[in-house]
């Protein structure tokens, strides 16, 4: 499970809007400030993000919240991202350059442009379906602070 730290700002029911600070592992890189990676980091990195989550321990606006989501869905879902483009993009171009004849290259660019928007709207679908699916939902799976709070006690 991957997991995520952020603050309730509403609440739909069973599910929550989550506001999250985006990050990446460059704090723990030896070369943190050396790279492009570090640059759009910096310039970037102080975005937030809005996550719409399931409510399991019921947290109320304002709340400080851990998020969980299966890293296999992650992964499922950014091969598809990556991927179906890439796929489109090649096989539309390879298509459009052996249905060319003497016009193989701007057929084959059209051909390209057409795999990628056929990819496009694919995966457009498949996040969608993904969306809809709550066993593929983010998840709250406990309150910040919450294991922190005791009473202590005064005698008098």
């Amino acid at each position: 499970m991957i997991e995520e730290q952020g603050r309730v700002i509403a609440r739909e029911g069973d599910h929550v809007r989550v506001q999250t600070q985006r990050r990446s592992v460059c704090g723990g890189c030896a070369a943190r400030g050396a790279c492009g990676t570090s640059l759009l980091e910096r310039l970037f990195s102080r975005r937030l993000a809005e996550v719409r989550a399931f409510d399991r321990v019921g947290v109320e606006v304002g709340d400080e919240v851990v998020l969980a989501i299966s890293a296999q869905d992650v992964l499922r879902l950014s091969l598809a991202a990556y991927l179906a483009p890439t796929l489109g993009l090649v096989f539309g171009a390879v298509a459009g350059t052996a249905l060319g004849g003497a016009a193989s290259d701007p057929l084959g660019l059209l051909g390209a442009g057409l795999g990628l928007t056929l990819a496009l709207v694919w995966l457009r679908g498949y996040s969608r379906a993904l969306a809809r699916d709550p066993s593929r939902q983010p998840e709250v799976i406990r309150r910040l602070g919450a294991e922190t709070q005791r009473v202590t006690l005064v005698e008098p």
